[in-house]
C-alpha cells in the first residue's frame, strides 16, 4: 500500500485494472442497497411479526440518529494522516463493523425485538458510513478532472449495480419456500459478510492514495458548517440527492408488497422483475456516464429524472401478472435510476475542489458526509413514512393475509404518487446550475498552479526558517 507525499497529478487517468479494483467496495454498497431497503424491512415485519408501523419507525429513528454522526466522521476523516493514507485507513476500519452489523441483522443470534433491531441497525449504519464516506472521498482524489470523475464514479456505480444484481440472484434461486422461512434473507447476509473483506482489501491494496495539501487542522465551527451547506451549488446537490433518494427508496420499501399483492406476481417473478430493474443499471451507468461527458452531469440528471417519472407512471398501464409488459418499464426505470447516485457523487467532488480553492482546506469528506446524511434521512423517511401510510390505509403485511380492494388500491397509490413527485423535484433542482465542466476546468487549473507553487516554495521556506531568530535578535 502506497501513499504519494507530493501534490497529486489529478489529470492522470487511473488505469482500468486499478479502477476495477478500486470500485470493488461498490459490491457491498450495491448489495446492501437492495437487501436492506427491499428485503430486510419486510423480513422483520412479515417473518418476525413486528408490524409495519414498528419496523418503519425503528428504521426511521435509527437513520435519523445515525445521520448526525456523518458530519463528525467526515470532519475527522479530512484531518486524518496515517502511514497508509487518509481514506484507506477509514475504509479498512469500516469493513469489520459493517460485516458484524449485517451478520446480526440477517442471521439473528438472539430473540428478535425492537431493541435488537434498533441496536444492530445502528452498528450497521456506522459501518456503512465509514465505507461510503471514505470510498467516495478517495474517489474524488483519485479523479481530479470533471469528466474523469464521471468515469470513476460511473465504474463504482457499475460495480454497485452488479452487486445488487448478484444479491438478488440468491432469493430468485432459492424459491418460494426459502421466502417463507427467511432462508433467502440469511443467504444474502452470508454472501455480504464473505464479500466485504475481499472487496475492501482489493481496493486498499491496488490503489495509490495521493496526498492533497491543505490546512484542515484549523478549528471548524457551526458557522463554517452552515457556510458550506448553504453554498448554492452544494445546497442544490443536497436537496436533489434527498429527493432522488426518497423517490426510489419509497418504491424499494414497498416493492414486494406492490408487485405481489397489487400486481399479482408470485414472489420469484417479483424478484426477477427487480433483478431486471437492478441489472439494467449496469448498462445505464455506462451510457449515462457517457451522456454526462457530452452534456454535463447536471443536464444528464435532468434527463434521467424526467424519464424515470414517465416510466414509473407507465406501470399503471401494465395488466396484472403480465411479466413481459412489466419488464419493459422496469428495465427503463433501472437504466435511468443508476445515474442518480453516480452523478450526484461526482458533482460533490467538483464542489470539493471549489471549496479547497476558496478556503485552502480539504473538506471533501465533510461534503460527502452532508450528502450521506441527506441520503440517510431520505431513506429513513421512505421506510418510516411509507410503512405508516400503508398501515393507515389498512394494508396487512403478514404472510397469507387477505387484503380488501380498498387496501390494495391504497397500496398502489402510495407506491406510485410520492416517488414521481420527489424525482421530478430532484431533477428540477439543477435548473440554472453553474458548476459545469467549463467552470470546473478553471478551478482545477488554479488549484494545480497553486499546488505547484507551494511545492516549489517548500524547500526555500525550510532553508529560510532557521534565520528567523537571528533576524529578531538583531532587531
Amino acid at each position: 500500500m502506497t501513499v504519494e507525499a507530493t501534490p497529486s497529478p489529478h489529470g492522470v487517468r487511473l488505469p482500468s485494472a486499478r479502477l476495477i479494483a478500486f470500485s470493488q467496495p461498490g459490491l457491498i454498497v450495491g448489495a446492501l442497497a437492495v437487501a436492506i431497503s427491499v428485503h430486510l424491512p419486510r423480513y422483520f415485519a412479515a417473518h418476525f411479526g413486528m408490524g409495519l408501523a414498528a419496523v418503519g419507525g425503528i428504521f426511521m429513528l435509527v437513520r435519523l440518529i445515525d445521520c448526525g454522526f456523518d458530519p463528525m466522521i467526515g470532519l475527522v476523516m479530512d484531518r486524518t494522516q496515517t502511514r497508509i493514507g487518509r481514506y484507506r485507513a477509514w475504509l479498512i476500519l469500516g469493513a469489520p463493523i459493517i460485516a458484524l452489523g449485517v451478520f446480526m441483522l440477517f442471521i439473528p443470534q438472539a430473540t428478535v425485538n425492537s431493541a435488537y433491531l434498533t441496536f444492530w441497525l445502528l452498528v450497521y449504519y456506522i459501518g456503512y458510513s465509514l465505507i461510503t464516506l471514505s470510498h467516495s472521498a478517495w474517489g474524488s482524489v483519485v479523479a481530479g478532472k470533471y469528466h474523469e470523475r464521471s468515469r470513476v464514479f460511473g465504474a463504482i456505480q457499475i460495480v454497485s449495480t452488479i452487486g445488487a444484481t448478484l444479491i438478488l440472484v440468491i432469493p430468485s434461486l432459492m424459491g418460494a419456500a426459502a421466502e417463507k422461512s427467511g432462508a433467502n434473507v440469511r443467504g444474502m447476509g452470508w454472501a455480504i459478510v464473505i464479500v466485504t473483506p475481499i472487496a475492501v482489501l482489493l481496493a486498499a491494496l491496488a490503489t495509490p492514495e495521493k496526498a492533497v495539501s491543505d490546512s484542515s487542522h484549523e478549528r471548524f465551527g457551526l458557522r463554517d458548517y452552515w457556510a458550506m451547506i448553504s453554498r448554492p451549488d452544494m445546497a442544490r446537490i443536497i436537496i436533489a440527492d434527498f429527493c432522488l433518494t426518497l423517490g426510489p427508496g419509497w418504491m424499494s420499501a414497498l416493492y414486494l408488497f406492490y408487485f405481489h399483492d397489487a400486481r399479482g406476481f408470485a414472489a420469484p417473478l417479483a424478484n426477477l422483475l427487480l433483478l431486471i430493474y437492478i441489472g439494467a443499471g449496469v448498462l445505464g451507468a455506462i451510457v449515462m456516464s457517457r451522456v454526462a461527458m457530452k452534456i454535463g452531469k447536471h443536464r444528464a440528471l435532468q434527463v434521467a429524472s424526467t424519464g424515470y417519472s414517465v416510466g414509473l407512471l407507465s406501470l399503471i398501464l401494465v395488466p396484472k401478472g403480465a411479466f413481459i409488459l412489466a419488464a419493459i418499464p422496469m428495465f427503463i426505470l433501472g437504466f435511468l435510476a443508476s445515474s442518480f447516485t453516480m452523478l450526484d457523487r461526482a458533482m460533490v467532488a467538483d464542489v470539493g475542489d471549489a471549496v479547497r480553492l476558496e478556503q485552502g482546506k480539504q473538506r471533501v469528506s465533510l461534503l460527502y458526509a452532508m450528502i450521506t446524511s441527506s441520503q440517510k434521512i431520505a431513506t429513513a423517511l421512505s421506510i418510516g413514512l411509507s410503512f405508516n401510510v400503508l398501515a393507515f390505509v389498512g394494508f396487512n403485511p403478514k404472510e397469507g393475509a387477505v387484503n380488501t380492494p380498498g387496501a390494495v388500491l391504497g397500496l398502489e397509490l402510495v407506491y406510485l404518487i410520492t416517488p414521481v413527485i420527489f424525482v421530478m423535484i430532484g431533477g428540477a433542482c439543477y435548473i440554472g446550475y453553474k458548476l459545469d465542466h467549463r467552470r470546473h476546468a478553471e478551478i482545477r487549473g488554479e488549484l494545480e498552479a497553486r499546488d505547484a507553487l507551494e511545492a516549489a516554495a517548500a524547500p526555500t521556506e525550510s532553508l529560510a526558517a532557521p534565520q528567523a531568530p537571528a533576524a529578531l535578535a538583531t532587531n
